[in-house]
């Protein structure tokens, strides 16, 4: 079917290293990364911000299209994804993924909204790729 791709470098290790990511597309070309940005908050990205992204991005999407079958046309969505990488033994593993769904889509009501979040929640492809507790909340203006 479909076939993206994305290309890590890293030079030196563990601590002291330093790694580049870049993606296909282009958007990220020679994004840094490695142990400062994803443990100690320096500039630069990581693992588990771009798997929030790629969730978030899935999720809203899945979210849109749910709503397009439903005859919805117009609406805002917006959503932020927080992925927790915890201690596991000797490594680390992400354990959990929060969505927070923020919504403004007139003429369809609460119950409904939910509903079709929950599905989106479960059906979206990033979603089925995690094996990490997941959690929704929806807030509707």
């Amino acid at each position: 079917m479909i076939t993206r791709s994305a290309r890590a470098r890293y030079e030196g290790m563990g601590k002291t290293g330093k790694g580049w990511v870049s993606t296909q597309s282009g958007v990220l070309q020679d994004q840094r990364y490695g142990f400062n940005t994803r443990f100690e908050n320096e500039p630069g990205t990581n693992p588990e911000e771009l798997i929030a992204a790629a969730h978030a991005g899935c999720f809203t999407m899945a979210l849109s299209f749910r709503l397009a079958g439903a005859g919805v046309e117009n609406g805002t969505l917006e959503t932020e994804a927080r992925v927790k990488l915890e201690q596991d033994g000797a490594g680390f593993k992400v354990t959990r993924s929060d969505l927070r769904l923020t919504a403004s889509v007139p003429g369809v009501d609460e119950g409904k909204l939910r509903q079709l979040a929950e599905e989106a929640k479960a059906n979206c492809p990033i979603s089925k790729l995690l094996n990490a507790e997941m959690t929704l909340e929806v807030e509707v203006r």
